[in-house]
């Protein structure tokens, strides 16, 4: 699933993040989201998060639950 609808996306979730630096090769980065930074209900380039270890970046693809 995509991140780019901010109703599919909630604190405690996993997903693949592009930091802003690797937005030029789109590494992904997987962790769990902390907060929701984007405040429109969809964003053509992915919602943007905090995840818990602190790095910031938009979601390219939610991966689920933290407990499966």
């Amino acid at each position: 699933m995509n991140g780019q609808q901010r109703s599919a996306i909630k604190p405690g979730i996993q997903v693949a993040i592009v930091l802003k630096q690797d937005q030029a090769t789109g590494k992904t980065t997987t962790g769990i989201v902390k907060d929701i930074l984007t405040k429109s209900p969809n964003h053509p380039h992915g919602i943007k998060v905090r995840l818990v270890t602190g790095e910031v970046g938009r979601v390219k693809q939610i991966l689920g639950s933290p407990n499966g």
